[in-house]
This record gives C-alpha cells, structure tokens and sequence, in this order.
C-alpha cells in the first residue's frame, strides 16, 4: 500500500488488500451478482449500478445499501447501514465499503477492501462474524490480517 492510499481510508476503517491469481473479471462478478455474492457474504439483491438501493440479509439485522460507484472490474463502493431489529438501538452501524481491483502484471487481481466507519464501533467483531466476514491472520503465508473468506469463497462461487 503507498502513501496516496493509506491516506485515502479514515482512522476508523477496516483496511484488506489481496493479490489474486483470478482476473478481475471474475473478481467483479463475484462482487456484483446476487448468487455469487451471497455465496461468501449473505444473501443479496446487489444491481451495480450507480444510485441502486440494494439489501443484504442479514442474521441479525437488516443491512441497507446503495451503489455510491461503480467502475465494472475496477471499483465498487456502497453505502453500508445495518438496521437493529431492537427498536432500542440508537447507533445503527453506518458506514461505507469500498472494493478497488486492479489487475497485476501476471493478469490476476490486486483487491483492496476498506469498510470506513467500521472499526470505531464498539461491537465490530461481532457484526463481521455474523456478517460472514470473519478474520484471520494470513493467506498463502501474508502476516496482515484479512477476511478469511473473501479470497476463497469469493472466487470458488465466481
């Protein structure tokens, strides 16, 4: 990650980068059609288009979004505001995702995912476990952290 990108995400963001062997053909639509989607995250009705109000399913909550931006294989981002069933919850978690792909050199993917507003929340680790995105430490022997299903389940669906 250079300069130019780490002061692109906000203190409070979640920040995972993958160098992928699949093109971001495939990447995208893993990103961006319902089935595959829901497939590594929750079931979806996700239409890339820029203004498009979608859900995913959550366990727990409802979880509202609408297309920010939309660059096919190059840039997805949503608005992210989950919706407490307990009438009682005051600060409903409302944040950004952003997906960047750029294709590498061999012709595979370099994914960049930064979920904004999300880290500063006092239950993160259990909205991303019920969201489906739990962590882990490394892939393929990486030291960072990253969602442990994003990569694998990401592409095995697409």
């Amino acid at each position: 990650m250079n300069a130019e990108n780490q002061s692109e995400a906000a203190s409070d963001a979640l920040e995972f980068e993958y160098d992928l062997a699949e093109p971001p053909e495939k990447v995208w639509r893993a990103l961006t059609v319902p089935e595959l989607l829901a497939a590594w995250m929750m079931p979806n009705d996700i239409t890339p288009e820029i203004g498009n109000r979608f859900a995913f399913a959550g366990p727990d909550a409802a979880i509202e979004c609408k297309i920010l931006d939309a660059e096919p294989e190059r840039l997805l981002r949503y608005s992210w505001r989950e919706q407490p069933r307990d009438a009682a919850q005051q600060d409903p978690l409302d944040s950004t995702v952003t997906f960047t792909l750029a294709r590498t050199v061999s012709g595979g993917t370099h994914l960049r995912i930064v979920h904004d507003g999300f880290a500063g929340k006092a239950m993160p680790a259990v909205a991303m476990a019920t969201g489906g995105c739990r962590l882990s430490l490394g892939l393929g022997g990486s030291a960072k952290p990253i969602a442990a299903n994003t990569p694998h389940l990401l592409l095995r669906a697409a």
